[in-house]
């Protein structure tokens, strides 16, 4: 038998999940130390106490191996700037994106110190302030719930290691937060799992006398206090001082969870476990009264859901996930209808949910750590972890300080574990020893051995140093002797240096002399390209307007050309109508000629045969109104003809020419006047001739004197007329000829204005690139007397 200690005796009491218990402080001699800190941890922060959602972080783990071996498609994108997670869904051969938001996100290539110190370590700080949380992790099987939680405990040295999880990482920061305030504190810690709706302490002592599955059945049960809150009866408490022994405990009791291997999982955890760290700290307040405050932090590890058919559960496995599954299902009904302000909120129909009911709506601060897989395969399962983890976000808890406990009944509670003390201490001597347990005995003897060997490595470390200061001490001797050596090389070297330096000074002189002149150079090339390139920009805007008058010069041409065009057909036509005029005018005279003569004959012959006359008087004035109406369509489509042919040299001369517009103008509204006057005349000759006509039928009956004296008339008025006719239309060819003439020399001194414009314009253009030649070839002649340097 090995000497036992009183220290580390075990006590079986009731933990609550939820409120502060009645405490037992069983401070350290050695660690208790003067209270420093005043009421600092007495002060209750008004905010803390409000009403608070529920904490929700996403972390997707990354592909595995042999999903990177089966090229599995990725489906799962972080976003951890947005805190957003994408899943893209296939629905109707249509890619859709499902985004989520949550309170923090990390993605595949998160560490466990990131994630912790953002999340975790904020929480941890607040149970040291008197508060319950909870952190639990949620998930399906294989995305890491267990890895994030535990992770890699401790190495040999007793550091954490880098892949150390929740658990581990929140014990090492209060213990160094404890310490380095120079607190009296006391911590207990428990830890149960939940398998198949059973309740297993895994800090229980082992009783080698039992059978193994006898060994995790103990009588524990849930117990509700009457004020809301879950504790378990019947749960191993366990006092620690050290963060080794609370290591010791987490490895104890991680080995007795169940774990199998699943097709999804090779060490999946087919159970839900409950690790649960309490923490007492004694603060003074005014009056030099002592209270004890107490905070907890529940870390959880819920098993994780997994289909059946996918995992290749059979028989007792599948029943385990059928347990899994439904109380994780009880989970998600808790959680939807806290989130809806259900009246009724199913706690009770899972022993899962009743642990962690203070945290689902209850006085606890709660963590939800909501893991997922980036595969394809996972997608159902990943979509309904983010959709619970989603709706979590809206529950509200109502954090609340535990109840601080005074010193007398602190004291109270220590004279009765004093007592159980002296129990075993009086038990042990009956014995006639002190006695330890095998496991602290066992412990000893690793730390002495580790110690020895630690001596063993020291003394092989002091004779290396030794043959390392000798071998040093060798190394120093030559390098004193290359000193020397080199000490004389370096005399050497400053009389070479003074020579070089002297030689370089010269150059550098020289140099700058050269770097001078260059830049003048420089400069003056610079200048030189500058005016040659302002007259090659000169050049090119001069051929650019010489390019343009030439085009316009063409189009000019062009527009002479078909004005000349038009006044030549514009002359043939006038020739034709003065052609066509004449032959007119000379039928018009051979008629009215013919018409006075046979007026004569009729005359003379009427004083021989008036009766004849009489007789033949109608058919003769029918005649003469006949040839009458023929001379007057003959006048008005003359008339009309004249009227066209100067609209038509009106309109023509107008688009080119006008200056000449408003002599032609004037001499065409002359022209159209006097036609117009024309026609009046003739008309009232018709009129008149008419009258005469009616005039001579009348008399004619009453006295032949009468009727010979206005054929007479008649005939007089004939002979006006025909000379007025004649007289008009040799004024119509008199005016045209005018009209021809003033086109032609308004043609003529157009062309000779276009032609000395053109001249001008060649002299001009002639002269510029004259001048542009000789400037240019002056500027070839001085680049050439430049030298080598105009290339720069």
């Amino acid at each position: 038998m090995m000497p036992l200690t009183p220290d580390q005796s075990n006590k079986k009491v009731g933990s609550s999940m939820s409120a502060s218990p009645s405490p037992f402080l069983t401070p350290r001699p050695e660690r208790r130390r003067p209270d420093s800190r005043g009421s600092d941890w007495g002060s209750n922060r008004q905010d803390k106490d409000k009403e608070t959602n529920v904490q929700v972080l996403l972390r997707c783990r990354p592909l595995s191996d042999d999903e990177l071996r089966s090229n599995v498609p990725r489906v799962v994108t972080c976003y951890e700037n947005k805190r957003e997670v994408s899943v893209m869904q296939t629905l109707a051969n249509k890619q859709v994106d499902r985004v989520f938001t949550f309170d923090k996100v990390f993605g595949p290539k998160s560490q466990q110190r990131s994630i912790y110190e953002q999340a975790i370590a904020p929480i941890v700080n607040e149970v040291l302030d008197g508060f319950n949380c909870t952190v639990f992790a949620y998930g399906q099987t294989g995305t890491g719930k267990t890895y994030t939680m535990e992770g890699g405990m401790r190495n040999k040295g007793g550091d954490l290691p880098a892949e150390a999880g929740v658990i581990p990482r929140a014990v090492r920061q209060i213990f160094d937060i404890l310490e380095a305030q120079n607190a009296d504190y006391s911590i207990k810690v428990t830890f149960l799992e939940l398998y198949n709706e059973e309740i297993t302490d895994l800090l229980s002592p082992e009783d080698n006398s039992r059978p193994t599955d006898e060994k995790q059945k103990k009588p524990i049960t849930l117990m509700e206090d009457g004020k809301g809150s879950v504790f378990v009866r019947g749960l191993e408490e366990e006092s620690v001082y050290s963060l080794n022994e609370i290591y010791t405990l987490l490895e104890r009791g991680a080995s007795k969870r169940r774990t199998a291997e699943t097709l999804l999982n090779k060490r999946s955890s087919r159970s839900h476990s409950v690790f649960t760290i309490t923490v007492y700290v004694k603060e003074t307040v005014i009056g030099d009264e002592e209270l004890i405050k107490c905070g907890k932090l529940n870390l959880v590890d819920l098993a994780g859901s997994e289909n059946i058919l996918r995992s290749g559960a059979r028989e007792g496995r599948a029943r385990e996930a059928g347990e899994i599954n439904k109380s994780l299902l009880t989970l998600g009904r808790v959680i939807n209808a806290l989130v809806e302000h259900s009246p009724h909120v199913p706690y009770r129909d899972s022993k899962l949910t009743r642990i962690l009911r203070d945290s689902l709506g209850g006085k606890t601060k709660t963590c939800i750590i909501a893991t997922i897989s980036p595969s394809a395969y996972c997608m159902e399962e990943t979509l309904s972890t983010l959709d619970y983890a989603s709706r979590a976000k809206s529950i509200k808890n109502k954090p609340e300080a535990n109840q601080k406990v005074s010193k007398a009944v602190l004291l109270k509670d220590l004279y009765m574990e004093i007592d159980r003390m002296k129990e075993d201490i009086q038990a042990a001597r009956e014995k006639n020893g002190v006695y330890i347990s095998h496991e602290r005995f066992a412990k000893e003897e690793a730390e002495k051995k580790s110690r020895n060997e630690k001596i063993e490595q020291l003394e092989n470390d002091l004779s290396l140093s030794e043959k390392q200061v000798a071998s040093f001490r060798e190394l120093y001797l030559t390098e004193q002797e290359q000193k020397l050596e080199l000490e004389s090389e370096l005399k050497d070297c400053k009389v070479n240096l003074e020579k070089t330096s002297n030689t370089l000074h010269g150059l550098q002189e020289n140099y700058k002399l050269l770097v001078s002149t260059l830049k003048e150079k420089e400069h003056t090339i610079s200048k030189l390209l500058k005016s040659e390139n302002a007259l090659i920009e000169r050049a090119k805007e001069m051929c650019t307007d010489l390019q343009n008058a030439s085009d316009d010069i063409n189009l000019l041409s062009s527009k002479l050309d078909h004005k000349e065009r038009l006044e030549a057909e514009n002359q043939k036509t006038i020739l034709n109508f003065g052609s066509l005029l004449n032959g007119s005018l000379k039928d018009l005279h051979t008629t009215i000629t013919g018409c006075v003569s046979q007026q004569q004959k009729q005359l003379r012959s009427m004083e021989d045969h008036v009766s004849s006359y009489l007789a033949s008087k109608n058919d003769a004035a029918q005649t003469l109104e006949s040839r009458i109406n023929k001379m007057t369509g003959i006048y008005t489509s003359g008339v009309e003809t004249l009227k066209e042919l100067a609209n038509t040299l009106h309109m023509k001369a107008s688009s080119d020419m006008e200056q000449i517009q408003s002599k032609v103008s004037s001499q065409t509204l002359a022209v159209e006047n006097f036609l117009a006057t024309a026609v009046h005349e003739a008309k009232d000759v018709i009129c008149n001739i008419q009258n005469s006509i009616d005039e001579q039928k009348q008399l004619l009956a009453f006295s032949l004197q009468q009727q010979e004296e206005g054929f007479q008339q008649s005939l007089t008025s004939a002979r006006v007329v025909s000379e007025a006719a004649v007289n008009f239309f040799d004024d119509i060819h008199l005016r045209s000829s005018r009209v021809m003439k003033i086109l032609e020399e308004s043609q003529n001194e157009r062309f000779q204005q276009l032609t000395n414009f053109e001249k001008k314009f060649k002299n001009m253009v002639f002269e510029e690139s004259l001048q542009l030649h000789i400037h240019h070839n002056k500027l070839v002649s001085q680049r050439e007397k430049t030298g080598p340097f105009s290339t720069w």
